[in-house]
Protein backbone atom coordinates (compact mmCIF):
# COMPACT_ATOMS: atom_id res chain seq x y z
CA UNK A 1 0.00 0.00 0.00
CA UNK A 2 1.36 3.59 -0.94
CA UNK A 3 2.60 5.12 2.02
CA UNK A 4 0.58 8.26 2.77
CA UNK A 5 0.90 11.13 5.11
CA UNK A 6 -1.63 11.84 7.95
CA UNK A 7 -2.76 15.13 6.41
CA UNK A 8 -6.04 15.67 4.90
CA UNK A 9 -5.59 16.46 1.01
CA UNK A 10 -6.66 20.55 0.47
CA UNK A 11 -8.73 19.04 -2.76
CA UNK A 12 -11.75 17.32 -3.40
CA UNK A 13 -11.99 13.80 -4.14
CA UNK A 14 -8.18 13.38 -4.29
CA UNK A 15 -5.97 11.44 -2.29
CA UNK A 16 -3.05 13.82 -2.06
CA UNK A 17 -2.24 17.42 -3.51
CA UNK A 18 0.45 16.15 -5.51
CA UNK A 19 2.35 13.71 -6.73
CA UNK A 20 6.18 13.64 -7.09
CA UNK A 21 7.93 10.95 -9.15
CA UNK A 22 11.90 10.93 -8.36
CA UNK A 23 14.33 11.37 -5.48
CA UNK A 24 17.10 12.71 -7.18
CA UNK A 25 17.72 17.10 -7.46
CA UNK A 26 14.69 17.95 -8.78
CA UNK A 27 12.27 14.98 -7.26
CA UNK A 28 13.83 16.34 -4.00
CA UNK A 29 13.49 19.77 -3.95
CA UNK A 30 10.26 19.92 -4.89
CA UNK A 31 9.03 17.34 -2.54
CA UNK A 32 10.68 19.92 -0.18
CA UNK A 33 8.35 23.04 -1.59
CA UNK A 34 5.31 21.48 -1.89
CA UNK A 35 5.40 20.30 2.01
CA UNK A 36 7.59 22.08 4.02
CA UNK A 37 6.49 25.65 2.23
CA UNK A 38 2.92 24.98 0.58
CA UNK A 39 2.49 22.64 3.24
CA UNK A 40 0.68 20.77 0.94
CA UNK A 41 -0.37 16.57 0.85
CA UNK A 42 2.44 14.88 -0.90
CA UNK A 43 3.01 11.13 -2.22
CA UNK A 44 6.47 10.72 -3.73
CA UNK A 45 8.20 7.83 -5.42
CA UNK A 46 11.25 6.21 -6.79
CA UNK A 47 12.38 3.19 -8.34
CA UNK A 48 15.46 3.05 -6.29
CA UNK A 49 15.58 2.12 -2.73
CA UNK A 50 16.59 5.60 -1.72
CA UNK A 51 17.04 8.82 -2.51
CA UNK A 52 19.89 9.69 -4.99
CA UNK A 53 18.06 9.77 -8.64
CA UNK A 54 21.00 9.30 -11.42
CA UNK A 55 23.57 9.09 -8.82
CA UNK A 56 21.63 6.30 -7.11
CA UNK A 57 22.09 3.98 -9.96
CA UNK A 58 25.48 5.43 -11.73
CA UNK A 59 27.68 3.65 -9.39
CA UNK A 60 30.08 2.69 -12.27
CA UNK A 61 34.09 3.33 -11.47
CA UNK A 62 35.26 6.92 -12.04
CA UNK A 63 31.62 8.41 -12.27
CA UNK A 64 31.85 12.22 -12.02
CA UNK A 65 29.85 15.57 -12.70
CA UNK A 66 31.87 17.56 -15.13
CA UNK A 67 30.60 20.46 -13.13
CA UNK A 68 32.85 21.69 -9.62
CA UNK A 69 32.06 20.50 -6.54
CA UNK A 70 30.84 24.63 -5.29
CA UNK A 71 27.76 24.91 -7.35
CA UNK A 72 26.68 21.60 -7.95
CA UNK A 73 24.53 21.77 -4.78
CA UNK A 74 21.20 23.81 -3.87
CA UNK A 75 21.78 27.44 -3.20
CA UNK A 76 18.66 28.10 -1.64
CA UNK A 77 19.89 26.89 2.36
CA UNK A 78 22.44 29.49 3.36
CA UNK A 79 23.12 27.21 6.47
CA UNK A 80 23.65 23.91 4.07
CA UNK A 81 26.45 26.23 2.05
CA UNK A 82 28.16 26.69 5.10
CA UNK A 83 27.96 23.42 6.84
CA UNK A 84 28.84 20.96 4.00
CA UNK A 85 32.41 20.55 2.81
CA UNK A 86 32.97 19.13 -0.65
CA UNK A 87 36.34 17.07 -0.48
CA UNK A 88 37.28 17.66 -4.22
CA UNK A 89 37.04 19.78 -7.17
CA UNK A 90 35.02 18.34 -9.37
CA UNK A 91 32.16 16.20 -7.61
CA UNK A 92 32.11 12.52 -7.61
CA UNK A 93 29.22 10.19 -7.49
CA UNK A 94 29.79 9.30 -3.87
CA UNK A 95 30.05 12.81 -2.95
CA UNK A 96 27.03 13.42 -5.08
CA UNK A 97 24.89 10.65 -3.07
CA UNK A 98 25.70 11.75 0.42
CA UNK A 99 25.01 15.36 -0.20
CA UNK A 100 21.63 14.48 -1.51
CA UNK A 101 21.10 11.79 1.68
CA UNK A 102 22.40 14.58 3.75
CA UNK A 103 19.62 16.94 2.37
CA UNK A 104 16.65 14.18 2.63
CA UNK A 105 17.76 13.37 6.41
CA UNK A 106 18.07 17.64 6.93
CA UNK A 107 14.11 18.22 5.44
CA UNK A 108 13.19 14.51 6.68
CA UNK A 109 12.04 13.97 3.13
CA UNK A 110 11.87 10.13 3.07
CA UNK A 111 8.79 9.54 5.11
CA UNK A 112 6.86 11.63 1.69
CA UNK A 113 8.49 8.51 -0.39
CA UNK A 114 8.02 5.52 -1.27
CA UNK A 115 10.68 3.48 -2.45
CA UNK A 116 11.60 0.67 -4.80
CA UNK A 117 8.23 1.65 -6.52
CA UNK A 118 7.94 2.41 -10.28
CA UNK A 119 4.86 5.00 -11.39
CA UNK A 120 3.97 2.51 -14.87
CA UNK A 121 0.69 4.64 -15.35
CA UNK A 122 -0.60 8.62 -15.20
CA UNK A 123 -3.97 9.37 -16.68
CA UNK A 124 -5.39 12.68 -16.83
CA UNK A 125 -9.45 12.30 -16.04
CA UNK A 126 -11.00 15.10 -16.83
CA UNK A 127 -14.22 14.52 -15.14
CA UNK A 128 -12.16 14.92 -11.80
CA UNK A 129 -9.26 17.25 -13.17
CA UNK A 130 -7.21 14.82 -11.17
CA UNK A 131 -3.95 12.96 -12.17
CA UNK A 132 -5.07 9.06 -11.96
CA UNK A 133 -1.96 7.37 -11.06
CA UNK A 134 -0.71 3.57 -10.60
CA UNK A 135 2.52 1.75 -9.46
CA UNK A 136 4.66 -1.46 -10.13
CA UNK A 137 3.59 -2.30 -6.54
CA UNK A 138 -0.42 -2.10 -7.84
CA UNK A 139 -1.33 1.53 -6.04
CA UNK A 140 -3.77 3.93 -7.50
CA UNK A 141 -3.30 7.34 -6.31
CA UNK A 142 -5.28 10.38 -7.48
CA UNK A 143 -4.03 14.17 -7.50
CA UNK A 144 -4.12 17.80 -8.28
CA UNK A 145 -0.98 17.58 -9.47
CA UNK A 146 1.51 15.42 -11.50
CA UNK A 147 4.85 16.91 -11.19
CA UNK A 148 7.82 14.64 -12.92
CA UNK A 149 11.50 14.91 -11.78
CA UNK A 150 12.73 12.08 -14.06
CA UNK A 151 16.30 13.37 -15.03
CA UNK A 152 17.43 13.84 -18.47
CA UNK A 153 19.72 10.64 -18.52
CA UNK A 154 17.45 8.09 -16.53
CA UNK A 155 16.41 6.13 -19.72
CA UNK A 156 19.20 3.61 -20.62
CA UNK A 157 19.98 3.15 -23.99
CA UNK A 158 21.06 -0.67 -24.07
CA UNK A 159 21.94 -1.80 -27.78
CA UNK A 160 20.31 -5.22 -28.63
CA UNK A 161 23.22 -7.07 -29.98
CA UNK A 162 22.46 -10.43 -31.78
CA UNK A 163 23.48 -13.21 -28.93
CA UNK A 164 23.63 -10.81 -26.35
CA UNK A 165 22.26 -13.54 -23.63
CA UNK A 166 24.20 -16.17 -24.53
CA UNK A 167 27.18 -14.66 -22.91
CA UNK A 168 28.31 -16.97 -19.90
CA UNK A 169 30.94 -14.06 -18.35
CA UNK A 170 29.44 -10.82 -16.78
CA UNK A 171 27.47 -7.76 -18.28
CA UNK A 172 26.89 -4.63 -16.90
CA UNK A 173 25.43 -1.36 -18.24
CA UNK A 174 26.73 1.76 -16.44
CA UNK A 175 23.21 3.45 -15.94
CA UNK A 176 22.53 0.16 -13.90
CA UNK A 177 26.14 -0.88 -11.58
CA UNK A 178 25.58 -3.38 -8.77
CA UNK A 179 25.94 -1.40 -5.56
CA UNK A 180 29.01 -3.77 -4.24
CA UNK A 181 31.08 -2.58 -7.54
CA UNK A 182 32.48 -4.85 -9.64
CA UNK A 183 36.05 -6.39 -9.33
CA UNK A 184 38.29 -6.34 -12.33
CA UNK A 185 41.27 -7.75 -11.32
CA UNK A 186 42.64 -10.37 -13.55
CA UNK A 187 39.36 -9.85 -15.70
CA UNK A 188 39.64 -9.53 -19.76
CA UNK A 189 37.15 -6.03 -19.67
CA UNK A 190 35.21 -5.01 -22.96
CA UNK A 191 33.96 -1.43 -22.99
CA UNK A 192 31.68 -0.35 -25.49
CA UNK A 193 30.82 3.64 -25.68
CA UNK A 194 33.43 6.29 -25.45
CA UNK A 195 31.14 9.03 -24.40
CA UNK A 196 31.23 10.80 -21.05
CA UNK A 197 30.32 7.85 -19.00
CA UNK A 198 32.62 5.47 -21.27
CA UNK A 199 35.66 7.43 -20.91
CA UNK A 200 35.48 7.77 -17.09
CA UNK A 201 34.65 3.89 -17.11
CA UNK A 202 37.68 3.02 -19.70
CA UNK A 203 40.50 5.12 -17.32
CA UNK A 204 39.35 3.55 -14.13
CA UNK A 205 38.78 0.05 -14.84
CA UNK A 206 42.68 -0.05 -16.95
CA UNK A 207 44.48 -0.01 -14.11
CA UNK A 208 43.02 -3.10 -12.42
CA UNK A 209 41.82 -5.12 -15.97
CA UNK A 210 44.40 -7.86 -17.06
CA UNK A 211 43.22 -6.77 -20.33
CA UNK A 212 40.66 -3.93 -21.73
CA UNK A 213 39.47 -3.72 -24.97
CA UNK A 214 37.53 0.19 -25.92
CA UNK A 215 35.03 -0.58 -28.76
CA UNK A 216 34.69 2.99 -30.13
CA UNK A 217 32.51 4.41 -32.62
CA UNK A 218 32.98 7.85 -32.77
CA UNK A 219 36.61 9.47 -31.22
CA UNK A 220 35.67 12.12 -28.79
CA UNK A 221 37.40 15.49 -27.59
CA UNK A 222 38.29 14.79 -24.31
CA UNK A 223 39.68 17.81 -22.05
CA UNK A 224 41.77 17.27 -18.39
CA UNK A 225 39.59 17.45 -15.61
CA UNK A 226 42.66 18.32 -13.29
CA UNK A 227 40.62 17.07 -10.47
CA UNK A 228 42.09 16.73 -6.90
CA UNK A 229 41.15 17.46 -3.34
CA UNK A 230 39.80 21.13 -2.32
CA UNK A 231 42.53 22.84 -0.20
CA UNK A 232 40.95 23.84 3.17
CA UNK A 233 41.87 28.00 1.51
CA UNK A 234 39.90 27.45 -1.19
CA UNK A 235 36.59 26.12 0.43
CA UNK A 236 36.96 28.63 3.02
CA UNK A 237 37.17 31.58 -0.06
CA UNK A 238 34.01 29.80 -1.58
CA UNK A 239 31.95 30.22 1.41
CA UNK A 240 32.71 33.71 2.28
CA UNK A 241 31.54 34.69 -0.75
CA UNK A 242 28.95 32.26 -1.97
CA UNK A 243 26.14 35.25 -2.26
CA UNK A 244 28.37 36.88 -5.33
CA UNK A 245 28.91 33.32 -6.77
CA UNK A 246 25.38 32.33 -7.12
CA UNK A 247 24.50 35.91 -8.23
CA UNK A 248 27.15 35.59 -11.04
CA UNK A 249 25.61 31.86 -11.88
CA UNK A 250 21.99 33.04 -12.19
CA UNK A 251 23.02 35.73 -14.35
CA UNK A 252 25.66 33.47 -16.74
CA UNK A 253 24.44 31.20 -19.39
CA UNK A 254 26.04 27.95 -18.33
CA UNK A 255 25.91 28.08 -14.65
CA UNK A 256 28.93 26.65 -14.22
CA UNK A 257 30.53 29.05 -11.60
CA UNK A 258 32.95 30.77 -13.88
CA UNK A 259 32.68 33.74 -16.19
CA UNK A 260 32.30 32.88 -19.56
CA UNK A 261 34.71 34.31 -22.09
CA UNK A 262 33.60 37.76 -24.12
CA UNK A 263 36.87 37.31 -26.20
CA UNK A 264 36.39 35.87 -29.89
CA UNK A 265 39.07 33.49 -31.34
CA UNK A 266 38.29 33.68 -35.13
CA UNK A 267 40.47 36.14 -35.91
CA UNK A 268 43.18 35.05 -33.88
CA UNK A 269 46.64 33.45 -35.12
CA UNK A 270 47.27 29.85 -33.84
CA UNK A 271 49.83 31.38 -31.52
CA UNK A 272 47.27 33.28 -29.64
CA UNK A 273 44.44 30.93 -29.46
CA UNK A 274 46.86 27.93 -28.10
CA UNK A 275 48.42 30.11 -25.69
CA UNK A 276 44.90 30.41 -24.18
CA UNK A 277 44.22 26.63 -24.96
CA UNK A 278 47.01 25.43 -23.17
CA UNK A 279 46.15 27.26 -19.97
CA UNK A 280 42.91 26.15 -19.87
CA UNK A 281 44.40 22.75 -20.85
CA UNK A 282 46.36 22.64 -17.28
CA UNK A 283 43.05 23.84 -15.64
CA UNK A 284 40.78 21.32 -16.13
CA UNK A 285 37.16 21.16 -17.60
CA UNK A 286 35.75 20.28 -20.41
CA UNK A 287 33.19 23.62 -19.99
CA UNK A 288 35.81 25.75 -18.96
CA UNK A 289 38.00 24.41 -22.05
CA UNK A 290 34.89 25.92 -24.55
CA UNK A 291 33.45 28.47 -22.68
CA UNK A 292 36.08 30.26 -20.43
CA UNK A 293 38.51 30.40 -22.97
CA UNK A 294 36.56 31.87 -26.21
CA UNK A 295 33.54 33.13 -26.53
CA UNK A 296 33.02 32.00 -30.31
CA UNK A 297 34.09 28.25 -30.13
CA UNK A 298 30.15 26.83 -30.05
CA UNK A 299 29.17 29.71 -32.54
CA UNK A 300 32.20 30.26 -35.12
CA UNK A 301 33.62 27.60 -37.25
CA UNK A 302 36.86 28.81 -37.57
CA UNK A 303 37.19 29.05 -33.62
CA UNK A 304 36.12 25.84 -33.49
CA UNK A 305 38.52 24.50 -35.43
CA UNK A 306 41.13 25.94 -33.23
CA UNK A 307 39.94 24.56 -30.76
CA UNK A 308 39.83 21.22 -32.23
CA UNK A 309 42.59 21.75 -33.59
CA UNK A 310 44.67 22.20 -30.78
CA UNK A 311 42.95 18.77 -28.95
CA UNK A 312 43.90 16.92 -31.93
CA UNK A 313 47.73 18.06 -31.48
CA UNK A 314 47.46 17.06 -27.93
CA UNK A 315 45.98 13.61 -28.80
CA UNK A 316 48.77 13.09 -30.97
CA UNK A 317 51.94 14.07 -29.24
CA UNK A 318 49.77 12.31 -25.39
CA UNK A 319 49.30 8.42 -27.36
CA UNK A 320 52.74 6.94 -28.07
CA UNK A 321 50.72 4.23 -30.87
CA UNK A 322 50.44 6.25 -34.22
CA UNK A 323 47.94 4.14 -35.31
CA UNK A 324 46.05 3.92 -32.03
CA UNK A 325 46.56 8.13 -32.01
CA UNK A 326 44.79 8.09 -35.38
CA UNK A 327 41.51 6.06 -34.56
CA UNK A 328 41.23 8.37 -31.07
CA UNK A 329 41.19 11.51 -33.39
CA UNK A 330 38.57 13.25 -34.35
CA UNK A 331 37.98 15.12 -37.27
CA UNK A 332 34.09 16.45 -37.03
CA UNK A 333 33.37 19.84 -35.25
CA UNK A 334 33.86 20.15 -31.25
CA UNK A 335 30.43 20.68 -30.88
CA UNK A 336 29.23 17.93 -28.52
CA UNK A 337 28.43 18.09 -24.70
CA UNK A 338 32.07 19.05 -23.84
CA UNK A 339 33.90 15.73 -22.53
CA UNK A 340 36.45 15.94 -19.33
CA UNK A 341 38.76 12.94 -18.48
CA UNK A 342 41.43 12.03 -15.45
CA UNK A 343 43.80 10.39 -18.30
CA UNK A 344 42.28 9.31 -20.71
CA UNK A 345 44.25 9.56 -23.61
CA UNK A 346 47.32 8.35 -21.68
CA UNK A 347 45.39 5.10 -21.09
CA UNK A 348 45.85 3.81 -24.59
CA UNK A 349 49.68 3.80 -23.91
CA UNK A 350 49.00 0.69 -21.40
CA UNK A 351 50.14 -2.01 -22.64
CA UNK A 352 46.88 -3.90 -21.25
CA UNK A 353 44.54 -1.64 -23.22
CA UNK A 354 43.20 -1.86 -27.08
CA UNK A 355 41.13 0.48 -29.22
CA UNK A 356 38.76 -1.22 -32.17
CA UNK A 357 36.73 1.07 -33.95
CA UNK A 358 33.28 -0.40 -34.76
CA UNK A 359 32.88 1.83 -37.51
CA UNK A 360 34.73 0.22 -39.62
CA UNK A 361 34.95 -3.14 -37.81
CA UNK A 362 31.26 -3.08 -36.71
CA UNK A 363 30.35 -5.62 -33.86
CA UNK A 364 28.21 -8.65 -35.47
CA UNK A 365 27.08 -10.23 -32.44
CA UNK A 366 28.11 -10.90 -28.69
CA UNK A 367 29.10 -14.74 -28.40
CA UNK A 368 29.43 -16.86 -24.91
CA UNK A 369 32.68 -15.89 -24.92
CA UNK A 370 33.06 -12.26 -26.23
CA UNK A 371 32.05 -10.16 -28.62
CA UNK A 372 32.14 -10.99 -32.29
CA UNK A 373 33.17 -8.39 -35.25
CA UNK A 374 33.70 -7.78 -38.59
CA UNK A 375 37.40 -8.68 -38.42
CA UNK A 376 37.37 -11.35 -35.53
CA UNK A 377 36.54 -12.08 -31.99
CA UNK A 378 37.74 -11.05 -28.34
CA UNK A 379 37.25 -13.09 -25.58
CA UNK A 380 36.28 -11.24 -22.76
CA UNK A 381 35.01 -12.03 -18.81
CA UNK A 382 33.25 -8.93 -18.62
CA UNK A 383 31.38 -6.51 -20.71
CA UNK A 384 30.57 -3.03 -19.91
CA UNK A 385 27.77 -1.32 -22.18
CA UNK A 386 28.56 2.71 -21.88
CA UNK A 387 26.05 3.67 -24.71
CA UNK A 388 24.56 6.26 -23.05
CA UNK A 389 20.83 7.57 -22.76
CA UNK A 390 17.81 7.71 -24.60
CA UNK A 391 18.11 11.19 -23.60
CA UNK A 392 15.61 13.96 -22.16
CA UNK A 393 12.23 12.03 -23.54
CA UNK A 394 12.76 8.14 -23.10
CA UNK A 395 11.85 8.38 -19.66
CA UNK A 396 8.54 9.53 -20.20
CA UNK A 397 7.57 7.67 -23.49
CA UNK A 398 8.29 4.17 -21.69
CA UNK A 399 5.18 5.27 -19.58
CA UNK A 400 2.12 4.88 -20.28
CA UNK A 401 1.40 8.52 -19.59
CA UNK A 402 -1.93 10.40 -21.07
CA UNK A 403 -3.39 13.90 -21.22
CA UNK A 404 -7.11 15.26 -22.30
CA UNK A 405 -8.65 13.12 -24.48
CA UNK A 406 -6.47 10.20 -24.11
CA UNK A 407 -3.08 11.56 -25.93
CA UNK A 408 -0.38 9.53 -24.81
CA UNK A 409 2.61 11.90 -24.49
CA UNK A 410 4.91 9.19 -26.57
CA UNK A 411 2.68 9.89 -29.79
CA UNK A 412 2.67 13.41 -29.34
CA UNK A 413 6.12 13.38 -28.97
CA UNK A 414 6.88 11.21 -32.09
CA UNK A 415 8.14 13.60 -34.07
CA UNK A 416 10.59 15.19 -31.12
CA UNK A 417 9.41 15.87 -27.41
CA UNK A 418 8.11 19.45 -26.83
CA UNK A 419 7.29 21.67 -24.47
CA UNK A 420 7.11 25.30 -22.74
CA UNK A 421 9.82 26.83 -20.98
CA UNK A 422 10.55 23.09 -20.18
CA UNK A 423 8.22 22.71 -17.63
CA UNK A 424 4.71 22.43 -18.98
CA UNK A 425 2.98 20.50 -21.86
CA UNK A 426 -0.03 21.32 -23.79
CA UNK A 427 -2.71 18.85 -23.82
CA UNK A 428 -1.42 17.64 -20.21
CA UNK A 429 -3.35 19.77 -17.73
CA UNK A 430 -1.81 20.64 -14.13
CA UNK A 431 1.40 18.54 -15.07
CA UNK A 432 4.97 19.72 -14.77
CA UNK A 433 8.33 18.52 -15.82
CA UNK A 434 11.65 19.55 -14.17
CA UNK A 435 14.16 19.07 -17.05
CA UNK A 436 11.79 18.44 -19.19
CA UNK A 437 12.35 18.61 -22.89
CA UNK A 438 13.52 22.24 -24.21
CA UNK A 439 14.35 23.72 -20.62
CA UNK A 440 18.14 25.57 -20.15
CA UNK A 441 21.04 23.48 -21.28
CA UNK A 442 24.01 24.53 -18.23
CA UNK A 443 24.96 23.06 -15.22
CA UNK A 444 21.71 21.49 -13.50
CA UNK A 445 20.96 22.12 -10.13
CA UNK A 446 20.91 26.26 -10.87
CA UNK A 447 18.46 25.26 -13.66
CA UNK A 448 16.49 22.89 -11.50
CA UNK A 449 16.48 25.15 -8.59
CA UNK A 450 14.88 27.75 -10.78
CA UNK A 451 11.98 25.43 -12.39
CA UNK A 452 11.18 24.18 -8.82
CA UNK A 453 10.84 27.51 -7.32
CA UNK A 454 8.58 29.00 -11.02
CA UNK A 455 6.73 25.72 -10.59
CA UNK A 456 6.18 26.02 -6.68
CA UNK A 457 4.78 29.50 -7.15
CA UNK A 458 2.56 28.34 -10.04
CA UNK A 459 0.85 26.17 -8.12
CA UNK A 460 0.54 28.64 -5.01
CA UNK A 461 -0.85 31.27 -7.70
CA UNK A 462 -3.39 28.62 -8.30
CA UNK A 463 -4.50 27.65 -4.83
CA UNK A 464 -4.91 31.19 -4.02
CA UNK A 465 -7.23 32.00 -6.79
CA UNK A 466 -8.95 28.53 -6.41
CA UNK A 467 -8.09 27.00 -9.31
CA UNK A 468 -8.76 22.93 -10.32
CA UNK A 469 -7.08 22.77 -13.11
CA UNK A 470 -4.45 24.77 -15.51
CA UNK A 471 -4.31 23.95 -19.24
CA UNK A 472 -0.81 25.59 -21.68
CA UNK A 473 -1.71 27.21 -24.86
CA UNK A 474 -0.47 24.93 -27.69
CA UNK A 475 0.53 28.04 -29.95
CA UNK A 476 2.82 28.94 -26.92
CA UNK A 477 4.01 25.62 -27.01
CA UNK A 478 4.74 25.84 -30.26
CA UNK A 479 6.32 29.04 -30.08
CA UNK A 480 8.54 27.77 -27.16
CA UNK A 481 9.99 25.13 -29.27
CA UNK A 482 10.78 27.38 -32.56
CA UNK A 483 12.46 29.89 -30.47
CA UNK A 484 14.43 26.68 -29.02
CA UNK A 485 15.09 25.49 -33.02
CA UNK A 486 16.36 29.27 -33.79
CA UNK A 487 18.84 29.24 -31.16
CA UNK A 488 20.22 26.15 -31.68
CA UNK A 489 20.64 27.17 -35.43
CA UNK A 490 23.04 29.80 -34.49
CA UNK A 491 25.23 27.70 -32.75
CA UNK A 492 27.16 24.53 -34.13
CA UNK A 493 26.09 22.10 -31.92
CA UNK A 494 23.23 20.70 -35.03
CA UNK A 495 25.84 20.05 -37.16
CA UNK A 496 27.25 17.06 -35.01
CA UNK A 497 26.03 14.36 -34.65
CA UNK A 498 25.04 14.60 -30.23
CA UNK A 499 22.60 12.82 -27.79
CA UNK A 500 21.34 16.38 -27.11
CA UNK A 501 19.60 15.85 -30.21
CA UNK A 502 18.66 11.97 -30.39
CA UNK A 503 21.40 11.10 -32.55
CA UNK A 504 22.57 8.41 -30.43
CA UNK A 505 19.30 6.86 -30.66
CA UNK A 506 18.68 4.66 -34.26
CA UNK A 507 14.97 5.98 -35.54
CA UNK A 508 14.91 8.74 -33.39
CA UNK A 509 13.72 12.04 -34.90
CA UNK A 510 16.81 14.22 -34.54
CA UNK A 511 15.42 17.20 -33.02
CA UNK A 512 16.04 20.01 -30.39
CA UNK A 513 15.77 19.15 -26.96
CA UNK A 514 17.09 21.92 -24.90
CA UNK A 515 17.11 25.81 -25.12
CA UNK A 516 20.24 27.03 -25.82
CA UNK A 517 20.00 30.40 -24.56
CA UNK A 518 21.43 30.18 -21.27
CA UNK A 519 20.20 30.52 -17.77
CA UNK A 520 19.73 33.96 -17.31
CA UNK A 521 17.88 34.52 -20.57
CA UNK A 522 15.55 31.49 -19.67
CA UNK A 523 15.11 33.39 -15.87
CA UNK A 524 13.96 36.32 -17.94
CA UNK A 525 11.77 33.77 -19.88
CA UNK A 526 9.70 32.26 -17.04
CA UNK A 527 9.62 35.43 -15.63
CA UNK A 528 8.08 37.12 -18.22
CA UNK A 529 5.29 34.95 -18.07
CA UNK A 530 4.51 35.78 -14.67
CA UNK A 531 4.76 39.05 -15.55
CA UNK A 532 1.84 38.46 -17.90
CA UNK A 533 -0.54 37.09 -15.42
CA UNK A 534 0.39 33.53 -17.12
CA UNK A 535 -1.05 34.56 -20.46
CA UNK A 536 -0.33 31.22 -22.27
CA UNK A 537 -2.37 29.71 -19.30
CA UNK A 538 -6.61 29.08 -19.22
CA UNK A 539 -7.58 28.25 -15.62
CA UNK A 540 -10.47 26.64 -14.52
Amino acid sequence: MTTQNKEVTTVSGADVDAIVVGAGFGGLYMTYKLRNELGLKIQSYDNGSDVGGTWYWNRYPGALSDTESFVYCFSFDKDLLQEWTWKNRYVTQPEILAYLNNFADRFELRKHYQFNTKVTKAVFNESTNLWEVETDKGDKVTAQYLITGLGLLSAANKPNFKGHDAFKGEQYHTSNWPRGGVDFTGKRVGVIGTGSTGVQTITAAAPSAKHLTVFQRSPQYSVPVANGPMPKEATDKIKANYDPIWNQVSESSLAFGFVESEVPAADLSEAETDKVFEAAWKNGGGFRFMFETFSDIATDIKANEAAASFIRRKISTIVKDPETAAMLTPHDIYAKRPLCDSGYYDTFNRDNVSLVDVKTNPITEVTSSGIRTDQGEYELDIIIYATGFDAVDGSYTRLDLRGTDGLQIKDKWADGPTSYLGMTCAGFPNMFTVLGPNGPFTNLPPSIETQVNWIADFISKMRKDKNAVMELSLTAENQWTATCSEIADMTLFPKAESWIFGANIPGKSNSVMFYLGGLSNYRQAINDEVASGYSSFTFN
